[in-house]
C-alpha cells in the first residue's frame, strides 16, 4: 500500500471538502452591503463588521452612506443590508414605522456606550473643584470661566449657527436662566471653531464649558467629562419648545440619543446565525471608540486603517463579540 499516495488522495479529498463547506456557506450567506457612513466612527464600525462577515463566509461590498440618504434607501429598497450607527432622535417615528411594519430590523439597539450630547467641562477644572459636577453647581461659578471679551460674565459654548443643536442651546441658556446668573452665549463660528476653543483652554490650562458630543476623538483626546444637567423634563418640552428654541421651556437634561444599528430583510432573514448573534453582541465601549478616533485624527488614519489597528490591538473587547472559530478566522486575516 502506498502511504503517500493514500495521504495525497486523503489530503487533498479534506481540502476539497473544506473549499465545498466554504463555498456552501458564502453562498448561503451570499452578498451583503453595509453602509460606509460619512464620519469616523460609523466608518470604522462598518470596516469591523466588514471584517467578522467576511470571517462568516459573507461576500461584502461597503457603499457610501449618510444618515437619511441610507434610511431611506434601506426602507425603500433594502439596500444596503446593513447600517452600523444610524443616529435616530430626528426620525425616531420613521425608524418605528419601519421596523413595524417589517421592512427593516434592529440588529442593535444601543451599539456604543456613553453616547450622547450634553454639557462638557475639562478634567483639570474638576481635578481644580471637585464639586462642579452639575449644572446647577456649575451656573453659581460664572468667574471660574469669564469670557475672554467681557471678563465679568462666564462664557458658556454653544454650537455654531446653522447647527440643529444652537436652537437646543439657546432654549436651554434661556431655561437655565444663564444670563442672569452671569453668563454669556457664545457662538463659536464653526466645529474648527468650537474645537479650538477646547483645544486651547486644555493646552492654557484655562477652564472650559459648554456644548459636545460623544463619541468624539476631542473626548477622547482631552478626556472631557460630562456634567449632570438635571432631570429630563419629558419629550412634549424636549420636542416642542427645547429643539424649536421655543420660549418658556423647562429646563432639562439633554435627550437621551437614539443610535441603532439597522439591518434590511436580506440580511435578518438569509444572514448567518453567527451574525445576528454577532450584532446584538457587538456594543462598543465609548472610551474604546474614542481611543480610535483619536489614533485616525493622529495617523490620517481610514476606517479600514483603524479596523486592523482596533481588531490587532483590542482583542479583550471584539473577541465577546463573536465565536472562537471566526475570532480565529478574523485574526488569520490581519
Amino acid at each position: 500500500m502506498n502511504i503517500k499516495f493514500i495521504t495525497k488522495v486523503f489530503g487533498a479529498t479534506a481540502t476539497a471538502f473544506l473549499l465545498m463547506f466554504s463555498t456552501a456557506s458564502n453562498a448561503a450567506c451570499g452578498k451583503i452591503t453595509i453602509a460606509d457612513m460619512n464620519w469616523a466612527s460609523a466608518s470604522l464600525m462598518a470596516n469591523v463588521d466588514k471584517a467578522m462577515l467576511e470571517a462568516m463566509g459573507c461576500e461584502i461590498e461597503l457603499v457610501a452612506g449618510s444618515t437619511m440618504p441610507t434610511f431611506t434607501s434601506m426602507n425603500e429598497t433594502g439596500s444596503p443590508d446593513v447600517a452600523p450607527e444610524i443616529w435616530a432622535n430626528a426620525m425616531a417615528d420613521l425608524v418605528d414605522s419601519a421596523v413595524g411594519a417589517g421592512r427593516l430590523h434592529i440588529g442593535n439597539i444601543a451599539p456604543m456606550s456613553g453616547l450622547g450630547e450634553g454639557w462638557w467641562v475639562l478634567p483639570a477644572t474638576l481635578d481644580a473643584h471637585p464639586e462642579l459636577t452639575s449644572a446647577e453647581a456649575i451656573l453659581a461659578r460664572p468667574d471660574l470661566f469669564p469670557d475672554k471679551e467681557d471678563p465679568s460674565m462666564g462664557a458658556f459654548h454653544g454650537c455654531p449657527a446653522g447647527w440643529g443643536c444652537q436652537l437646543s442651546n439657546q432654549a436651554l441658556y434661556d431655561a437655565f436662566d444663564m444670563e442672569a446668573k452671569g453668563w454669556k452665549l457664545i457662538d463659536p463660528g464653526s466645529a474648527a471653531g468650537l474645537d479650538g476653543s477646547i483645544a486651547k483652554a486644555s493646552e492654557s490650562g484655562d477652564n472650559w464649558f459648554g456644548y459636545y458630543w460623544n463619541p468624539t476623538s476631542l473626548v477622547g483626546k482631552y478626556d472631557m467629562q460630562a456634567i449632570d444637567m438635571g432631570s429630563y423634563a419629558g419629550d412634549d418640552n424636549w420636542v416642542g419648545c427645547v429643539a424649536v428654541a421655543s420660549t418658556g421651556c423647562e429646563a432639562s437634561s439633554w435627550i437621551n440619543s437614539r443610535v441603532n444599528t439597522l439591518l434590511s430583510d436580506n440580511m435578518y432573514y438569509n444572514g448567518p446565525s453567527d451574525a445576528m448573534k454577532y450584532f446584538e453582541a457587538r456594543t462598543w465601549p465609548g472610551s474604546v471608540m474614542n481611543q480610535m478616533l483619536v489614533w485616525m485624527e493622529d495617523t490620517g488614519g481610514t476606517g479600514a486603517d483603524a479596523s486592523v489597528e482596533f481588531l490587532s490591538s483590542h482583542g479583550d473587547v471584539w473577541k465577546a463579540w463573536v465565536s472562537a472559530d471566526v475570532a480565529a478566522s478574523v485574526e488569520a486575516s490581519l
